[in-house]
């Protein structure tokens, strides 16, 4: 078999292979799409024969603001509550908050937005959140989880995760990932 037909071979099969890649990669992203809210699922009991949903309480935490005054979720219930957990180093986190900023500024005043960012201490700090923070011009309210206190009680492992909280304290929905606007719109949706 010639030089040629070999190489016309391993090409060949190469193409297949990255075809092949491709076509997994497409088929296993469309399951895991960014875009999905987990919703409290409703469930019919017996002494109701309507369908009601099952609320589970938004448990409190504290963080603290950039002055160092510590704050509690709730301070907030009364209102929507959208509850973020991000960092500056994360990469989905950046790439969703322009959506919050967006969503912050045509909504803040009906929504409370709480964007807790995950201040470990070594790899986020108070200063590098808040320079990105003001480097960004994000105008949404960031409180500084400095003790992991909010982090612990939510038992977030991943970032960015995002709570939907209804005005009586209430879980309605979670996302975890990057989620775009139209996706933040569906949560915010959720709890009006």
């Amino acid at each position: 078999m010639g030089k040629k037909k070999k190489f016309m071979i391993v090409l060949i099969l190469f193409i297949l292979l990255l075809a092949g890649a491709y076509a997994l990669y497409t088929q296993l992203g469309q399951n895991l799409k960014p875009d999905q809210l987990a919703v409290q699922e409703q469930q019919e009991t017996e002494e109701e024969k309507e369908d009601t949903q099952e609320k589970i309480s938004a448990p409190d935490f504290k963080a603290y603001d950039i002055d160092g005054n510590e704050i509690q979720l709730s301070d907030y219930i009364g209102k929507p509550i959208v509850l973020n957990f991000w960092a500056s180093w994360c990469g989905p986190c950046k790439m969703e908050i322009p959506d919050f900023e967006e969503k912050y500024l045509k909504s803040g005043d009906e929504i409370q937005f709480l964007m807790i960012n995950m201040t470990d201490g070594s790899r986020e700090t108070i200063e590098t959140a808040s320079s990105f923070i003001e480097e960004q011009e994000y105008t949404f309210p960031v409180f500084y989880d400095t003790e992991l206190d909010a982090a612990n009680t939510y038992q977030v492992y991943s970032l960015p995760t995002t709570y939907f909280i209804d005005s009586e304290g209430y879980i309605i929905a979670k996302a975890t990932g990057a989620i775009d606007g139209e996706t933040l719109q569906k949560g915010i949706d959720l709890i009006f």
